[in-house]
């Protein structure tokens, strides 16, 4: 006992010495590279905030965020309001890290200093990035905005001066669809902290630098206000309406209008996911198409929206035997109740398997660990030993989820069995197209489902993973959620609601159709189909597949009384669809093509794109000294994530790294002698 609580002690004292003599450079992480090296083969990672100790220097810019959603049928129109003063005695310039919806089309941003206002322009990147820090030097007020991920934006504004209010509007467009019948307007407020591999893709490293953001500690509040409204207005009466994530006051209009906000403004709402889910009554329509004239609306091209709703789910008379392999996050971001959530949703995964089914199980956080080196049947014995196997897990580490994939993918493959991979993360990564890209190589061999767990989930990964395998994606918010996602999952798999999906245009001329279609729909959700067509309305639409043992036909006719010049928001939602099409989920950085492409499709739509960003400059030299201080505005971490999630570990110096070494090392005695104990069970496997 005396021994162990030495070794105790040795433990406490590294890393006391490790936090001690480090603190600084988690405070300076956010600095440049030196002259002469090269950025891209750095490693970024976030860091936690410190707070400026320079006197007169306002550390928190951002004062007030406001969202404004008017949904109005299937479509969202969003405005973003960011507030940002200096409430010191010198000049700043800020940044700050923000989300937006997967499926948004930011096409609009303005910026007002005091009462002069600019409307932002669309440029190409890197002129953007030049008229900004040129606009920076010679001391003009000035504002960018630059897509990171197709769901994480950052904003940069120079020259905030002493007294300054400088207020930042953003608008954008999405759709929004149901999923067995359950509309969910979606608006994420904070952006987790992604872990960056030590071994990143030179694709993806130069694209990386926002990852280096600061981050307030576990349950720290953010300062300043935020505040949600959603106008929402169906058309036919609301059956149904209700929040989780927040809480919210609903005023009625009538029974098809409500206006929606936040109940109590002491609650910071900016540190989980707002998810709003509302039912109609009645049945949906099967099939809807939606013309628009580019004539009638000042544009040189028609375009189209069809949206077919698939039958309900067929129950199967015959269901082959599948192999599961699941994957299950235990890095740090999962620590404590994220990781308690997903235990339990991957019990009733486990647990609901029939016993001619296989399964396997792979852990992983810096390293991966398998179950079992080839799949085994889902016996109850089986079962129980992969639920010890998963119950010691308490969270540590990175998240080396592509390792992971390709353990998975390694696995032999048994004959005449369906495989399924089940991959069950918050998503705080950064190499998303590399996960994307592995996934797509492997199509022949497996269907991938992800399972996001928590309150602030990496939806871009998640749907992303969902895309690229021919899956379907699933959001897991909290522990309540997780019995009635597994019974979702079975029925999907086991009862997919179209399969062998063909799609035919008779004598209607489309091209440029900018969504992808299925070959198997898993949800009862609609399939959506943007497009252009030119000549005349006639013709049809036919979509047909198979519901269980039954064929399924469905002809939608075009007619000109269909051509509306209402739908303003088509050209947009095409615009972002052949952008996912093109950019979303896998690799493009090296095709000339594509970058083109994606640049002209943002300088025509006025879009924010990977190839294109937002500037607007006050054309006034308000700071002629031209030196201000750069402030990061930390972002708080995500409702229920743990401090565990930061990893500005990654900066560390060479004594740092030999205090690391000696911490691990202490870890590793104190395992040692932890595991004496015959509680205690190995994470490498069980067979």
């Amino acid at each position: 006992m005396k021994k162990f609580q030495k070794n105790q002690l040795l433990l406490s004292v590294l890393v006391f010495l490790l936090l001690f003599t480090h603190s600084t450079p988690f405070v300076y992480a956010n600095e440049h590279a030196p002259d002469g090296t090269d950025d891209t083969e750095k490693t970024y990672a976030p860091y936690f905030y410190v707070e400026n100790t320079t006197p007169g220097i306002d550390s928190f810019p951002l004062k007030e965020t406001h969202v404004t959603a008017n949904v109005s049928g299937t479509i969202a129109d969003v405005s973003i309001t960011q507030v940002y003063s200096n409430e010191g005695n010198s000049p700043i310039s800020g940044r700050y890290v923000f989300p937006t919806s997967t499926r948004a089309c930011v096409h609009g941003m303005t910026m007002t200093v005091g009462t002069q206002m600019v409307t932002a322009r669309i440029s190409e990147k890197e002129t953007a990035r030049e008229t900004y820090e040129a606009a920076k030097s010679e001391g003009k007020t000035a504002s960018l905005m630059e897509q990171q991920r197709p769901n994480v934006f950052t904003m940069d504004i120079a020259n905030i001066m002493p007294g300054d209010v400088v207020s930042i509007q953003l608008h954008y467009t999405e759709m929004i669809s149901p999923v067995e019948g359950i509309y969910q307007f979606v608006f994420p407020t904070v952006t987790g902290p992604r872990y960056a591999s030590s071994t990143p893709s030179g694709r993806e490293a130069s694209s990386d630098a926002w990852i280096e953001s600061p981050y307030l500690p576990q349950n720290v509040q953010a300062e300043g206000i935020y505040d949600i409204l959603v106008n929402l207005s169906t058309g036919v009466p609301i059956a149904s309406l209700s929040c989780k994530t927040h809480e919210i006051l609903t005023q009625w209009q009538d029974n098809a209008t409500a206006h929606i906000s936040l109940t109590d403004a002491a609650d910071y709402a900016g540190n989980r996911d707002f998810i709003l889910e509302y039912q109609l009554t009645g049945r949906t329509t099967c099939a809807g198409l939606t013309l628009l004239e580019g004539s009638r609306a000042g544009l040189s091209e028609n375009f189209f929206l069809l949206s077919v709703q698939p039958p309900e789910h067929v129950e199967a008379k015959m269901i082959p035997p599948r192999e599961y392999i699941f994957i299950l996050d235990v890095s740090g971001s999962m620590s404590g109740y994220p990781l308690e959530t997903a235990k339990k949703l991957i019990r009733n995964l486990v647990s609901g398997l029939d016993g001619k089914d296989c399964f396997n199980l792979i852990l992983f956080s810096d390293e991966s660990y398998l179950l079992s080196q080839s799949s085994l049947f889902a016996t109850t014995a089986n079962i129980k030993n992969a639920l010890a196997f998963i119950d010691q897990q308490e969270g540590y580490g990175g998240t080396e989820l592509n390792v992971a994939l390709q353990t998975a993918l390694a696995l032999p493959e048994r004959e005449d069995t369906a495989r399924s991979v089940v991959i069950i993360t918050d998503g705080y990564i950064s190499g998303e197209t590399e996960s994307f890209d592995i996934i797509a190589a492997n199509l022949n061999s497996a269907s991938f489902f992800p399972f996001g767990i928590g309150t602030g989930v990496n939806r871009y990964l998640i749907e992303g993973i969902a895309k690229a395998g021919q899956g379907e994606p699933f959001i897991v918010t909290d522990d309540e959620d997780a019995e009635e996602t597994a019974e979702k999952f079975r029925t999907y798999i086991t009862s997919p609601v179209l399969t062998d999906i063909q799609l035919e245009y008779n004598d209607f001329m489309v091209y440029d159709v900018s969504s992808h279609i299925p070959s198997t729909l898993y949800a009862e959700k609609p399939i959506l189909l943007f497009g252009k067509w030119r000549g005349e309305a006639t013709g049809s639409i036919q979509i047909t597949g198979k519901t269980g043992e039954e064929d399924f036909a469905l002809d939608i006719p075009v007619t000109p009384d269909l051509i509306s010049s209402d739908n303003k928001a088509l050209p947009y939602l095409w615009a972002r669809n052949r952008i996912q099409q093109l950019t979303d989920y896998g690799t493009y950085e090296s095709n000339p093509d594509i970058s083109r492409e994606v640049t002209q499709l943002g300088l025509t739509y006025n879009m924010a794109t990977p190839y294109t960003s937002f500037i607007a400059v006050l054309d006034t030299i308000r700071n002629p000294e031209g030196e201000s201080t750069d402030v990061n505005q930390p972002n708080p971490l995500p409702l229920q994530v743990s401090n565990l999630s930061i990893g500005g570990y990654q900066n560390l110096s060479e004594p740092g790294i030999l205090l690391l070494t000696a911490l691990a090392a202490g870890m590793s005695l104190l395992h040692r002698q932890r595991s004496r104990s015959p509680k205690r069970r190995s994470r490498k496997g069980l067979s």
